[in-house]
């Protein structure tokens, strides 16, 4: 059994949380709010109708609208509520209630041959730190041969950059990118975000 997740804990303490968290972006989803930033980086560096495996997807907004777009998208959450909210919003997607750090797809029937594996919403700043070099290896082993991770979250997070890219390498993970935004601008000392582009 895996340390729980920070998101695990939040939501133990307060198990409103998660229904918040979704009313929250069905909200700025409402008020018109641009919320596909990571998914329109994510469809350009993928032809159209390619597997993506959307993990830590929450209610599903970002591999919702890439599949929208006419991508195979899994959803893959440890929450089963934000799991429930993404079948409810974003029907078409498989969406699963797995833990990242016991991810295997495989085992479910399901190729681990993603062109694509997006990690957006700071997902990987609410793992349990214990976990977080198992969850960068066992996403990597669910890449297509030439397939790419890529991972988001800002600094605020209590998980250092330095830190990440030290359990990048020893996860067999290689660094092609580093970018500050979803819109694409540079990474630099002073970033307090990160989206770094990742290949096996």
């Amino acid at each position: 059994m895996v340390e729980k997740s920070e998101w695990v804990k939040i939501t133990d303490e307060n198990p409103e949380h998660s229904s918040w968290y979704i009313e929250r972006f069905r909200a700025k989803a409402a008020a018109g709010e641009d919320l596909s930033g990571e998914a329109r980086m994510i469809n350009a560096m993928v032809p159209k109708g390619s597997r993506i495996l959307d993990a830590g997807c929450g209610p599903g907004r970002t591999g919702g609208f890439l599949a929208d777009l006419g991508h195979m998208v899994t959803g893959v959450d440890v929450d089963p509520i934000l799991i429930a909210a993404a079948e409810e919003d974003h029907p078409g997607p498989m969406w699963l209630v797995r833990d990242l750090a016991e991810l295997d797809l495989a085992a479910d029937g399901i190729e681990a041959d993603f062109d694509i594996i997006v990690s957006a919403g700071n997902v990987m700043a609410f793992l349990a730190a214990s976990t977080r070099r198992e969850v960068l290896s066992r996403l990597g082993s669910h890449l297509a041969e030439d397939g790419r991770l890529v991972v988001g979250f800002g600094s605020a997070r209590e998980y250092d950059f330095a830190d990440f890219f030290t359990d990048v390498e020893n996860a067999g993970l290689t660094v092609d990118l580093k970018l500050s935004t979803w819109d694409l601008r540079a990474f630099n000392a002073d970033s307090e975000f990160l989206v770094a582009i990742l290949r096996r």
